[in-house]
């Protein structure tokens, strides 16, 4: 009888320990950037009420009608696998009370973790996908909406990505999208019958949406629909325009794209898109998203509080990032500070101990487990690009102590078991590093 063979799931990926030196490192620099501009993580569940997030996605978008992976549980309840985080940050604030005068404004925290959307699996497109998202509550400010974007800037900047792009839109308050919503439905009546199936649907629930039809017959007819740009209120023209001089105060580029809309529908005012070039790609590549929002803490139950926040796709991120060569894509786990040789099969429990005791200094030390020959321990040593080598035999067994190789100078050394703690952190010294 054959073994029955089993494969990851489609749309998804497994990512091994060199690939996720790589992911770690572009979650490091999020966590270092962020937190400069006073963001702290937060962790939420992976699944949630599937009606958190119908309501927060709006009834008629892709991730409602097309992409949610929901299921019912043991108890009846009707959940679903995040397709997103904002609606989870958001139901936490209010479920936590996070809006309470004891907390400081505007409130910021990011978040690093895995979604989940059934769509069909491409280049970049994943059903378990991750994202790197903030969100802030709190202020209306023009200000904070262009610290947000300075600070996605910043972040990829360090990270090393070249050709980046700011594209930007207003989508005006509540006043503005209905004048605006208005002016498109009477502008994409008269072309009913030459919409696509979905752009139909939308068409009277939700006319931003055809906007970002990617159907080739509904972008030329939207070609020419009026732009939002010409409907906005006395006060959303007046929060635009800040947002504009505050990114020229600061030298941020960017480009205004009257057809950028969001897929979601809580979104108002100000939105934007960073993408990055490449000849490779052959155009722009999106890489992060966002833009400013109302509604939503309300929605869960909180006091009327106005939002902000963006996501970032991990893995097209990190594939930009190699294709642009701004990380190593061989990187592969840091070197080993000690590898141990121990020969001999009376040497197991004494190399064993010897190991922790350089771990528990604060060291990367690994050994074999093969009972291999002692030349094949040194190839090992050499492939982990161990500093220090370590050699345990049977003499060094009777004398109770090690001899410790430096591979760079060639230098050895035979050191005492009972010593191991002092002398193990002065070698590890003169090479400059210190314990982690």
């Amino acid at each position: 009888m054959a073994k029955p063979t089993f494969q990851r799931p489609k749309g998804t990926a497994d990512l091994l320990p060199e690939q996720t030196a790589q992911w770690q490192h572009v979650e490091e620099v999020a966590r270092a950037v962020f937190s400069r501009y006073g963001f702290g993580e937060i962790r939420t569940p992976h699944f949630e009420s599937f009606d958190l997030f119908a309501r927060s996605a709006g009834d008629t978008s892709d991730v409602v009608t097309k992409e949610m992976y929901d299921f019912e549980d043991k108890g009846g309840r009707h959940m679903a696998l995040r397709p997103e985080g904002t609606a989870g940050v958001v139901r936490a604030f209010v479920e936590n009370k996070l809006y309470g005068p004891e907390f400081e404004k505007p409130y910021k925290v990011f978040y690093i973790g895995p979604m989940f959307r059934y769509e069909r699996p491409q280049a970049g497109r994943f059903r378990q996908f991750h994202q790197i998202g903030a969100e802030v509550f709190g202020s209306n400010a023009p200000s904070l909406d262009v610290e947000v974007i300075a600070m996605l800037v910043d972040y990829f900047q360090t990270l090393g990505l070249k050709n980046l792009k700011v594209a930007i839109n207003s989508l005006g308050d509540q006043e503005s999208r209905a004048a605006y919503r208005q002016a498109l439905i009477d502008y994409l009546k008269p072309h009913f019958d030459e919409l696509s199936t979905d752009s139909k649907n939308r068409l009277e629930k939700n006319p931003l949406r055809v906007l970002d039809s990617k159907d080739p017959k509904d972008q030329a007819i939207v070609a020419d629909a009026p732009v939002i740009g010409d409907y906005l209120s006395e006060a959303s023209q007046s929060h635009w325009e800040e947002v504009l001089t505050l990114l020229g105060d600061l030298g941020i580029d960017y480009e205004i794209d009257s057809n950028l809309v969001r897929g979601l529908d809580y979104y108002n005012d100000t939105i934007f898109e960073i993408m990055t070039s490449d000849d490779e790609l052959k155009g722009a590549a999106t890489i992060a998203g966002g833009g400013r929002y109302s509604g939503l803490v309300e929605q869960f139950g909180g006091p009327e509080t106005p939002g902000i926040g963006f996501g970032i796709g991990e893995e097209r991120l990190v594939s930009l990032l190699n294709s642009q060569a701004a990380t190593d894509a061989d990187r592969q786990q840091s070197p080993l500070d000690f590898y141990v040789v121990n020969i001999g099969a009376d040497t197991d429990e004494a190399a064993l101990k010897i190991v922790q005791t350089i771990r528990h200094l604060g060291y990367r030390a690994e050994r074999d487990y093969l009972s291999r020959s002692a030349k094949a321990q040194f190839k090992a040593a050499n492939r982990h690009q161990a500093r220090f080598v370590a050699t345990l035999g049977d003499q060094e067994l009777a004398d109770q102590s090690v001899q410790i190789k430096d591979m760079d100078s060639g230098d050895q050394v035979q050191v005492a078991w009972s010593d191991l703690s002092k002398k193990i952190p002065e070698l590890m010294a003169a090479t400059g590093k210190e314990a982690e």
